[in-house]
């Protein structure tokens, strides 16, 4: 089969490598589509744990397909099933994971192209740990592979929506007017957020998220005295940042109205995750100061039905698909910042 493979720091090349084996508890999914992600852009310019020229890695972890084998003694999966792929895994026993948080899990945590490998191939071997955990979601027969895929990263969007408990009515505000950004708003305005600015420094990424979802508010530049003056001195009742930056973190408090929650949902680079914070403004105006990461199953497949019942739209956030050979190309759009999200389809688009 081809697949991508990540040998080290800027090193990705499609090679012909065997088609996986599986077992009698396992399932070999042919790959329908897979989504770039800013993780895989974060392992692709730094390198990844584990990934060496000895050990690559098939990167990927938004991803959709069918079942092409399913080993005898699985249950409830059979060939030719449209499924969708929640990537995270722990080991089931601990108390993150029989508490449903399994991407929490401390003692053996794995996700599908982040230390397994991923979607970047033409075929995945599901082993009897993700089939027994539920990582594999059925497909409801109208949604598209692109939109499946596209359910990872709402998914992790969607556990950011319930920390921060947006309400009908509030001012939300996302710092970061990237695809993730995108998800984060139209999540808002579907939970009944009355207003919901988005800012970021790019004028054309503004543009173009206003053009798919013309509600929006968007603010360019200095964000903290734009959104006082347009919310009459209140601030946000939700600030969420939605990109790496430091600045973000420290504006998302001046920003806060009142009561209000934040959310960290952009990680920053290491070197930088240290971040001058007045933390008066948490005690004055009594903040809730938070942050997430990833997404549980259970979350996952609650994603994956808004997507099916038309709650949240995603495939408008899709600027371009590319086959497999021209994946350094989608990683080359990724970082440039063009667009929104790249697609790699197996489907011949």
């Amino acid at each position: 089969m081809r697949a991508a493979l990540l040998f080290g720091k800027e090193d990705l090349r499609v090679e012909e490598i065997p088609t996986p084996e599986i077992g009698v508890e396992e399932v070999l999914l042919e790959v329908k589509a897979a989504a770039v992600c800013g993780t895989d852009i974060r392992m692709y310019r730094n390198g990844a744990k584990g990934v060496s020229p000895k050990t690559p890695l098939v990167p990927g972890h938004e991803l959709a397909g069918v079942v092409a084998k399913a080993g005898r003694e699985v249950r409830g999966l059979r060939e030719g099933t449209p499924v969708a792929v929640a990537p995270n895994m722990g080991c089931g026993t601990c108390d993150a994971c029989v508490s449903g948080n399994t991407q929490l899990c401390q003692v053996d945590f794995r996700a599908f192209g982040i230390n397994l490998p991923g979607g970047f191939a033409e075929y995945v071997r599901i082993p009897a740990e993700a089939v027994r955990q539920g990582n594999l979601c059925p497909m409801a027969p109208k949604l598209s592979f692109t939109a499946a895929a596209l359910a990872e990263p709402l998914s992790c969007v969607y556990n950011a929506f319930l920390r921060s408990d947006i309400r009908p009515g509030d001012r939300v505000l996302i710092i970061g007017a990237g695809p993730i950004g995108l998800m984060h708003a139209k999540l808002a305005r579907a939970g009944g957020a009355g207003k919901v600015f988005l800012n970021d420094l790019s004028a054309e990424r503004l543009q173009l998220c206003r053009s798919l979802e013309p509600d929006l508010i968007t603010v360019g530049g200095e964000v903290v005295q734009a959104v006082m003056e347009a919310t009459g001195g209140r601030g946000a009742d939700v600030v969420i940042t939605a990109c790496p930056a430091p600045e973000a973190q420290a504006d998302a408090l001046r920003v806060a109205a009142a009561n209000g929650r934040v959310l960290f949902f952009g990680g920053l680079p290491a070197e930088r995750s240290t971040v001058g914070l007045d933390t008066n403004l948490i005690h004055y105006r009594q903040l809730v100061v938070s942050g997430t990461t990833r997404q549980s199953i259970g979350q996952y497949r609650r994603v994956l039905r808004l997507i099916e019942e038309g709650v949240v739209k995603v495939e408008d956030l899709v600027s371009a698909r590319y086959k497999l050979e021209a994946i350094r190309e989608a990683f080359g759009a990724v970082l440039r910042g063009s667009g929104l999200k790249h697609v790699v389809s197996f489907l011949g688009e």
